[in-house]
């Protein structure tokens, strides 16, 4: 199954900006060595705030901290990932980080499984949120500063763009395909998701990224498309973003707390079928597509 992930999908091109970590194949010891440049990018971006917090003030670093800091977090784990692909080229195969397409039955249909997917799968995972104990005043603060500090065009740019883009170049497009190389789908997929929890650096998001990392990772591991699983992040980012600026749900923690329990629980039941069925035409689709070729 692991070999399929790389010999079943012709080859289309990939995005420029990832072209050059495409004979780079990380297996556990350089997943911890990505994690470790990454809190240490975390560490320059936080440096660079406080920096511009001094000169520009308060005020801005609200309005745009982690606009600048986000990216900053990243320019480590990509210089090192980029130096080693240099270093590997003559050894390593070259696999691209993305596929170059949504599946061979066509973008439309997979975009409408990812998206389906991906609503389905961010509501499923609140009834485990909610045995969490309270976020702490400071992480709440600081969370409430993202979604409504910022202008809402520095929010979607840091949450919608930024966020799928860096993060799934990193944990799918990197860790994932990397373990893919050298353990088995379940493995790799699993750890992968454990990864993108531990990122998140808190388990308040570390859990809902960990069951959405696990479903992104399947639908990687099934079409070798990094824009799709750009896509299904950017809805359930953005889908947060959308539902903070609407009154009813702006002081509501979870659904729980604007739904009644039988419309709750109703919809909860659909989305595991939503769900179910969404990786099942995943699983149809790519096997239709090598049967085919």
């Amino acid at each position: 199954m692991t070999e399929k992930f790389f010999r079943g999908h012709k080859r289309r091109g990939s995005f420029d900006l990832f072209s050059s970590y495409s004979h780079y194949l990380p297996g556990i010891g350089g997943m911890f060595a990505l994690a470790a440049l990454f809190l240490l990018g975390a560490l320059l971006g936080n440096a660079l705030t406080a920096g511009l917090g001094y000169v520009f003030g308060n005020s801005f670093i609200t309005k745009y901290g982690i606009l600048i800091s986000y990216p900053v977090m990243f320019i480590p784990p990509l210089l090192f990932a980029s130096t080693m692909s240099r270093l590997e080229e003559h050894r390593t195969p070259e696999v691209p980080l993305d596929k170059g397409g949504f599946g061979c039955k066509g973008w439309m249909r997979l975009i409408f499984i990812g998206v389906c997917a991906t609503i389905a799968g961010a509501y499923l995972v609140e009834p485990v949120i909610t045995l969490l104990p309270p976020m702490p005043a400071d992480l709440e603060a600081a969370m409430k500063q993202l979604l409504e500090g910022m202008p809402l065009w520095a929010t979607l740019l840091s949450v919608s763009v930024f966020a799928p883009l860096f993060e799934e170049w990193l944990c799918r497009g990197l860790v994932l395909r990397g373990l893919l190389h050298s353990k088995g789908p379940l493995v790799a997929i699993t750890v992968s998701a454990a990864f993108f929890a531990v990122i998140h650096l808190n388990p308040w998001q570390a859990i809902p990224a960990f069951a959405l990392g696990l479903l992104f990772g399947y639908a990687y591991y099934r079409t070798g498309s990094l824009k799709l699983t750009m896509l299904m992040h950017c809805i359930n980012n953005t889908m947060a973003v959308i539902l903070s600026k609407i009154p009813a749900f702006k002081e509501a923690e979870t659904f729980m707390d604007v739904l009644s329990p039988w419309a709750y629980w109703s919809i909860w039941a659909a989305c595991i079928v939503i769900l179910a069925c969404s990786v099942i035409l995943l699983r149809w689709n790519i096997n239709h597509c090598n049967t085919d070729n």
